[in-house]
């Protein structure tokens, strides 16, 4: 029997990985570790929280001592490690933040894990989920590949960066078996409306501006939030003690036309005029150090452990909008308070 500890599972990603780890590792005990910030949610796992094989654990990966306290007392034998800072802006506005949780963090759960496995390491594994903003930023044309040198532009990606690094060192110093993933933009339900996609969606709803930075030429490639957590089950399932593989959705966009798509798809749901939600595009001063595109290579990950995406972008897009729509009371719940604070202060 598992003993897996996910951690900062009730968070948007996190929460789609907890779902499906609870119904797909049945035999198996599943505990969600969250620090419950602003953007962990524990509303986004009420189809699940009553479970035998899932308990919630309300701490935070910055306390050593409490970590290691929750290896000995659940006999931890497995770590999927998704717990972070992750939103650049406010990395910009408080990169010592995500020094703390990112760096020091990880640092933390490698060591709670090191010391409670004490070199027994059969049936063990720390999984470490990380960005493909680790690498920086690319041209026109080009990918990023496992063995991509890292160029982190941002303190959020130089956080994500450095605890790749420590996860590696403890791999390679202590002979932690591990293994990484770097995955590009996620969108799908349950997604804290700061991102692009789900603030878009909701700033729309509700007729406000839509900011969109620069001239809204980046380009990011996105993949539906229940593919990626499709991608962590089978990597930790399958996946090479000590290896990287690279998580994508082959599926680029402009920021500007990704926000036409959202408009469009929008007023048609909402049966508004075509092009009316377009006139609340705003153009709003660029954020600093900006990468201009992201492109992720899944080709090893397709190959070696047979991983694709299950949906086209479109759908994907229709399924998130649709769920948004759906969920009326989580918007307004999570966009009170300190959101309406943080938004005004950012836009």
């Amino acid at each position: 029997m598992k003993n897996i500890l996910i951690t900062g599972g009730a968070g948007f990603i996190g929460s789609h990985v907890v779902r499906l780890f609870v119904k797909t590792f049945t035999s198996d005990h599943i505990y969600n570790l969250d620090a419950l910030t602003y953007a962990g949610n524990l509303e986004n796992l009420k189809d699940i929280e009553s479970a035998d094989n899932y308990s919630f654990i309300h701490a935070d990966i910055q306390n050593l001592e409490v970590l290691t306290e929750i290896f000995e007392t659940n006999k931890i034998t497995h770590v999927i490690h998704l717990a972070a800072e992750s939103h650049v802006d406010r990395s910009i506005t408080d990169p010592l933040a995500f020094v703390k949780t990112n760096v020091l963090g990880t640092a933390n759960l490698l060591q709670a894990a090191k010391e409670y496995w004490k070199d027994e390491y059969t049936d063990k594994l720390f999984y470490h989920v990380s960005t493909d903003e680790v690498y920086g930023s690319l041209g026109d044309t080009g990918f990023f590949y496992e063995d991509t040198a890292y160029d982190p532009r941002s303190p959020y990606s130089a956080s994500k960066a450095s605890s790749d690094h420590f996860v590696r060192a403890y791999h390679h110093t202590y002979g932690l078996p591990i293994v990484i993933s770097n995955c590009s933009n996620n969108y799908g339900p349950n997604h804290f409306p700061e991102k692009l996609i789900p603030l878009m969606i909701n700033n729309i709803i509700h007729k406000k501006p839509l900011p969109v930075y620069g001239e809204g030429l980046n380009v990011r490639d996105w993949l539906y939030v229940i593919d990626h957590a499709r991608a962590i089950e089978c990597i930790f399932s399958k996946g090479e003690n000590g290896e990287t593989y690279n998580i994508g959705g082959h599926n680029e966009w402009t920021n500007i036309d990704l926000v036409h798509v959202l408009c469009d798809t929008m007023d048609e749901k909402l049966n508004r005029t075509q092009g009316e939600s377009r006139k609340l595009i705003s153009y709003v001063k660029d954020r600093a150090g900006h990468d201009l595109r992201y492109a992720i290579d899944a080709t090893k990950l397709k190959d070696e452990l047979g991983w694709v995406p299950s949906l086209q972008f479109e759908e994907g897009l229709r399924k998130t909008i649709d769920w948004y729509l759906s969920n009326d009371s989580w918007l307004e719940n999570v966009t009170s308070g300190a959101y309406a604070q943080y938004y005004k202060s950012m836009y």
